[in-house]
């Protein structure tokens, strides 16, 4: 699993935290997914004082490299 980063998504000049998870083949169930999207917004709320109702967190698991899913 691996965290990339948080860009700051502008949209009509509202600023909306924005994460993405990136996860390989690990068998992450759909609460572990749930969790994950709790914590990243909850580190937000935290650390730079975000509001978690304008937080977006995204969760990649279907992606590929060479034109191969990771999940061969």
């Amino acid at each position: 699993m691996q965290l990339l980063y948080t860009v700051n998504v502008i949209t009509k000049d509202i600023i909306i935290p924005y994460v993405n998870i990136k996860i390989t083949n690990e068998g992450v169930t759909a609460n572990q997914k749930k969790k994950l999207m709790e914590g990243a917004t909850q580190l937000l709320v935290d650390i730079l004082n975000k509001n978690p109702k304008t937080t977006i967190v995204v969760i990649d698991d279907n992606w590929g490299i060479g034109g191969v899913p990771v999940t061969e």
